[in-house]
């Protein structure tokens, strides 16, 4: 099963970006208003859990980690939080990674993931 559809019940959206280039991304929401990075959706819209799922997103198109579940992603403002259990270091390390590069993302928290 996808991070996106066990995360947050939904399918990959159709035009669906981890980070949505300039083109795509509103540069003001229906009140006028800039959208935060982290709350940019996955198809540029307003979302207030965009980042998170951007996050899902990026994890799904990693297949160095599509077969982790024990896993979830959160996000306090631009704060990505991972919370569970990963096999190995090495797998917290390339998932702190990928959440890293995600537009809008300003740190990775880890305290609540378990290694083992």
């Amino acid at each position: 099963m996808s991070w996106l559809k066990r995360l947050f019940g939904q399918e990959k959206p159709a035009n669906a970006e981890v980070n949505p280039t300039a083109t795509l991304v509103p540069e003001t929401s229906s009140e006028g208003e800039t959208i935060a990075p982290e709350r940019v959706g996955l198809n540029g819209e307003y979302d207030q859990s965009g980042l998170a799922k951007r996050v899902a997103l990026a994890f799904d198109e990693d297949s160095r980690v599509t077969d982790i579940e024990t896993v979830y992603v959160a996000q306090l403002g631009t704060t990505v939080v991972l919370k569970g259990q990963v096999p190995s270091q090495d797998i917290l390390g390339l998932l702190v990674e990928i959440a890293s590069g995600v537009n809008g993302a300003s740190d990775v928290t880890t305290d609540q993931v378990t290694v083992g």
